[in-house]
């Protein structure tokens, strides 16, 4: 891409293009004199002679010439022909070329530079600009030659002057020689331009404006060159033009802006309603808004730029104020459509059942009621007869009915009646076997609870029948038991000399923990600060990263991971990670719909969301926001039920909340506990760390777990049998005071047992492992015999020498170490834990990536709208920056745009990697809490990132509404548009990576000095450092980005500017093949970037 390496300076090459621009004008040269000699000139068969020989003598250059173009000049032109066309297709108007040939008589061909003269041009050119230094200014004329030189320097060599050929010039000479020129000294035609130190005569291009220059008697310059006449020749008068170089050496000669040249003797004001860049050939047409007076330069469009910078501003304002209102309707639709989904459920499900029940009941209609008043009914009634499966008469029981009816019945017949009904129920069975397995003293507050024990107890008996046709009723119902329709598979965990040790420190966190949790109750796990009751909770659940674990954790009596039952684990964290800009309902209907069986019907999914808004007591608040630290939304209390509620919806088998009652007052922990023990009544296995609980609180619990600092177990048993354990040794609960904020008390050491009691708060773990029989550490075997240090501390390993305290201490280079390798591992560990997957024994088949992706992508969805005052404050701030650099940096004729378009390389990086920082940034904490759950990391990246695409897209818009209208450059609109979306969709991947790798902090910084740093690389010139620069510089997204901006803009330019184009790009090291490569560069390097960022999201993970 570098062309440094291969042209240390243009001006050589760039007069090879003259020369190759010649040989492609022999024949045009020979139609030219024809055409001349058609007008009646006296001449006109001499000047087509001449034409002719010229281009005999011309057509030779292209075989010296041309495979070196090729090979040099390949980055600066694309189409040759047509490039070659825009210079020096002069087939419009030949005047100038008939004006020539009649001036000098038809020796034309005589005059013009030969192969020797061009290369001894261009070679002495290029010196003189390497002897020009760093500076602009450069030498325009050559090193002494033939005809030019100390002892000879005739008045051809002065400049815009040219003399004939002594003898007649060899157009078919394959020789590089300088003929002698040195008579018949004329000034140079005009529309050809005679360089300093030559003698002869070369076109100038097209765009171009080369006159006879006239004395300016005031400053002695030939205007409108910067000669001035030679001294000592009174007859010397100015000549034409003397150079043809890039924009910066060679102004004079351009067409000046405001005016057009439609050849290079001609050049005419532009009109009104046309206007004229530097170079044109012809005035173009303005806007039908745009004003442009006469001579105007370009076209002021800044009137679009007001209209669309209007518009857009018009769009963002609608956005801004009404995107709540949308969303406000779009879920209220939703939530007809889902509670007409749900009463449809219950209707059906009514129905249906409620025609089984009947089809049963006749069938068995033959002392059905009797049967059933025995069955249901607490009365005791008389020894029946065996019927031997056969059910009684009638009418036996026909004054039972009328006056024992059933519970059930009259259960069923009341929601028949009165589906809406809010009030609960008690369930009263009669049958012993049955009430075992009713849920005793638990009163059901929601329809979905009441359906699916009502009817689920009829639809038991239907199937029970199909079994065993000889039953009574009264038997299908005490089999029933046995069968259920939907049931959650139960996680029994066992946990074996649990022991957690922290790495490189050897340092206990948990140690010697020995106890079981039952499905269906509520295990309460507290102790005072540092007893490690989330260390005990993260080992269960298998997240205890960087640390050793020894002991056994056996789930459903097997050592398996309990990793691999993550899809029916729920776990509560402390800090309430819950989306803000959701409302409470779609924070728990996206949690259901992500992590309940992808099988399972809308209906029910339904139903289960709108069991667990009733009974967290969520109904007044179901459609209001969450709330940020910004935004207000609900009160914390609600928000910790609604924390809860995101893992009571996926139906978890086992459930672990880490202290969900802090920040919550009495009655609003009791509601959230009571909604606990409705799922324990389910099979659910629930333990949960408090903080201080009231006395109400904790007699809700059914087993205990109370540790003491060192992660050492005091008691783990039910809650109704603490008091009399601790009262065994002595420590008696005072009157009024709440028992486990008396137990962590005295762990604490601020009260101490009774004398009577004979134990010391240390010595109560061990009591504890000698009363169940567990073994003791021998570190621990002193407190047995009521030992202590005199420091009142526990040893850490047991049957030491006194003396190893006197050991020396390890040396900071080996507590460094130390320190290396626990960090190693801990990450270690987390790589492990993220990457190696276990084997899934939850048998709960989740939906897949691609359908998560689907949910996923509608909640980021509906988070974008609802942050569309943010998204319309990053657009306007991208209007602003359009509107300054637009008018201030312009984009100039002499580095085709470069400056402008650095500015905005550096503007639009900067603002699109700020704002895609808050894709990632805001939402760590709830990725990781969700992937977890195990939800899909790909689904979840890949839907903000196609949500990001819409704002990829209107970006490059937004910043071009106003840098383009303003600044109007030559490349096109769609140009500037690909790039720039190019550009944007790079830096958005880069932005994924400092998000997700870096704190908010450091990634904020990142991004602002990225960009800056990056461009001032790919701008570097220091010839010096040019190899390692150069090689960095081809590494920058800023180089790719900017030399697309600048190919666009400079392939624009032909004619007289095709030197400044080669010159311009050759200094940059710019290709203009390298368009497309770039922008596939910057592609690639968008979808890598987004690579790395997934990995890093999936690796970096806080635990």
């Amino acid at each position: 891409m570098n062309k440094r390496d291969k042209i240390k300076k243009h001006d050589f090459v760039v007069t090879i293009i003259v020369v190759l621009f010649i040989c492609t004008l022999g024949p045009q040269l020979v139609s030219c004199q024809k055409n001349a000699g058609d007008g009646g000139s006296s001449g006109t068969g001499l000047e087509d002679i001449v034409a002719k020989e010229m281009y005999r003598g011309l057509s030779s250059y292209t075989n010296v010439f041309k495979a070196t173009i090729k090979k040099e000049l390949g980055y600066c032109i694309v189409d040759v022909d047509a490039d070659w066309d825009g210079a020096f297709n002069f087939t419009k108007d030949l005047t100038f070329l008939s004006m020539c040939a009649q001036e000098m008589k038809g020796d034309i061909s005589q005059r013009m530079c030969t192969s020797g003269e061009i290369e001894a041009y261009a070679r002495s050119f290029a010196a003189g600009d390497k002897s020009a230094g760093s500076g602009r200014t450069k030498a325009n004329f050559l090193k002494p030659n033939k005809n030019c030189n100390l002892s000879s320097w005739v008045n051809g060599c002065e400049p815009g002057w040219g003399c004939k050929a002594n003898d007649k010039v060899d157009v078919n000479n394959q020789k590089k020689e300088i003929p002698v020129r040195s008579v018949d000294c004329k000034p140079c035609c005009e529309g050809f331009f005679c360089p300093r130190g030559i003698t002869c005569m070369i076109p100038c291009p097209l765009g171009s404006y080369c006159p006879r220059g006239e004395l300016n008697k005031t400053s002695g310059i030939c205007a409108p060159y910067r000669y001035q006449l030679p001294p000592g020749k009174a007859n010397h008068s100015c000549g034409g033009a003397d150079i043809w170089a890039d924009i910066t050496s060679s102004s004079e000669v351009f067409c000046s802006a405001g005016s057009y040249c439609p050849s290079t003797i001609v050049k005419n004001p532009c009109s009104r309603g046309y206007y004229c860049r530097t170079g044109s050939t012809a005035q173009e047409r303005c806007f039908k808004l745009a004003s442009c007076e006469p001579k105007s330069a370009n076209q002021n469009i800044t009137a679009y730029g007001l209209l669309v910078f209007a518009g857009l501003c018009f769009m963002l304002i609608i956005i801004y104020n009404c995107s709540d209102q949308v969303l406000a309707t779009r879920e209220r639709r939703q939530a007809k459509s889902r509670e007409r989904a749900a009463a449809s459920v219950r209707e059906t499900q009514a129905r249906e059942k409620w025609k089984s029940a009947k089809d049963i009941a006749k069938k068995h209609a033959t002392g059905l009621q009797s049967q059933l008043s025995r069955t249901f009914s607490r009365k005791k009634t008389n020894k029946m007869p065996d019927f031997k499966g056969a059910l009684p008469p009638m009418g036996a029981g026909a004054k039972a009915k009328k006056k024992d009816k059933n519970d059930l019945s009259k259960i069923i017949n009341d929601i028949e009646q009165d589906p809406d009904s809010q009030e609960g129920f008690n369930v009263q069975i009669g049958d012993k076997n049955v009430k075992k397995q009713a849920p005793r003293g638990k009163a059901l507050h929601t329809q979905s609870q009441i359906f699916k024990y009502a009817y689920g107890q009829i639809e038991k008996e239907k199937a029970m029948q199909e079994q065993n046709k000889n039953l009574t009723f009264s038997g299908v119902i005490s089999m029933a038991s046995d069968i259920d329709i939907r049931k959650r598979p139960t996680i029994e965990v066992a946990f074996k000399d649990l022991t957690l040790t922290l790495k490189g420190k050897n340092k206990h966190l948990l140690r010697c923990v020995t106890g079981k949790l039952h499905p269906g109750r509520v295990s309460a796990v507290m102790g005072p600060s540092g007893a490690g009751k989330t260390t005990f909770l993260s080992a269960l659940t298998g997240k205890a990263a960087g640390c050793h674990t020894t002991g056994q954790v056996l789930v459903n009596g097997q050592e398996s991971s309990i990793r691999s039952f993550k899809r029916i684990i729920g776990f509560v964290p402390q800090d309430d990670i819950v989306h803000g800009n959701l409302t409470v309902e779609e924070n728990l209907w996206f949690s259901a719909r992500c992590r309940l069986s992808a099988d399972l019907p809308k209906e029910e999914k339904v139903l289960v969301v709108e069991r667990v808004i009733e009974s967290l007591g969520l109904q007044a608040i179901r459609d209001s926001l969450v709330g940020t630290v910004e935004q207000r939304g609900i009160s914390g209390g609600q928000r910790k039920r609604v924390n809860v509620g995101l893992e009571m919806v996926m139906e978890p088998s086992l459930l672990i909340l880490d202290e969900p009652t802090s920040g919550l007052d009495s009655s609003s922990s009791q509601l959230l506990l009571r909604a606990l023990r409705r799922e324990a009544l389910e099979g659910v296995n629930i333990c949960m760390v408090l903080h201080q609980p009231s006395y109400t609180l904790f007699k809700m619990f059914d087993d205990f777990i109370l540790l003491a600092k060192g992660g050492l177990t005091v008691y783990h048993g039910p809650v109704n049998k603490v008091e009399e354990y601790f009262s065994g040794m002595g420590i008696v609960v005072p009157d009024r005071v709440n028992p486990p904020d008396y137990y962590i008390d005295i762990l604490e050491g601020i009260l101490k047992p009774s004398a009577s009691s004979g134990v010391t708060h240390k010595q109560l773990p061990v009591r504890w492992m000698l009363h169940n029989g567990y073994p003791v550490p021998m570190d621990m075997l002193q407190l047995i015999e009521g030992m202590s240090t005199p420091s009142g501390t526990i040893p850490t390993q047991g049957g030491r020498n006194p003396n190893a305290k006197l050991t020396a201490a390890p040396s900071f280079a080996g507590e460094l170490w130390q320190d290396v390798k626990c960090n190693v591992e801990m990450k270690r560990d987390n790589l492990q834990l993220n990457f190696l997957a276990s084997n899934d024994l939850s048998n709960r088949n989740t939906p897949g990536s691609f359908q998560q992706y689907k949910y996923f992508l509608g909640r980021v969805g509906k988070q974008r709208l609802r942050e569309a005052r943010t998204q319309a404050v990053d657009f306007l701030i991208l209007l602003l920056a359009g509107v300054c650099l637009g008018t201030l940096a312009k984009v100039s004729d002499e580095s085709f745009g470069a400056t402008g378009y650095t500015y905005t390389v550096i503007a639009v990086s900067l603002l699109s990697k700020i704002a895609a920082l808050r894709s990632f940034s805001l939402d760590k904490l709830h990725y990781w809490r969700e992937s977890a759950s195990g939800m899909s990391s790909l689904a979840y990246f890949l839907s903000k990132d196609t949500v990001d695409h819409f704002s990829t897209l209107i970006k490059p818009l937004v910043y071009l509404s106003m840098f383009y209208f303003f600044n109007n450059p030559r490349s096109s609109f769609t140009d500037n548009y690909f790039v720039l979306l190019c550009l944007v969709y790079c830096v958005t991947g880069i932005a994924y990576v400092l998000a997700i790798f870096l704190e908010p902090g450091p990634a904020q910084l990142w991004s602002v000095l990225l960009p800056v740093v990056l461009t001032l690389l790919a701008t570097y010139e220091n010839e010096e450092d040019s190899t390692y620069v150069a090689f960095l510089s081809d590494l920058c997204y800023t180089k790719w980005a900017l030399e697309a901006f600048v190919i666009s803009n400079a392939k624009r330019y032909s004619g007289v500017w095709l030197i400044s184009r080669c010159g311009a790009l050759n200094s940059y090291g710019y290709d203009l093949k390298h368009w497309y490569q770039c922008l596939g560069l910057l592609v690639v390097t968008g979808i890598i970037s987004r690579m790395l960022a997934f990995f890093c999201m999936i690796t970096f993970q806080k635990k």
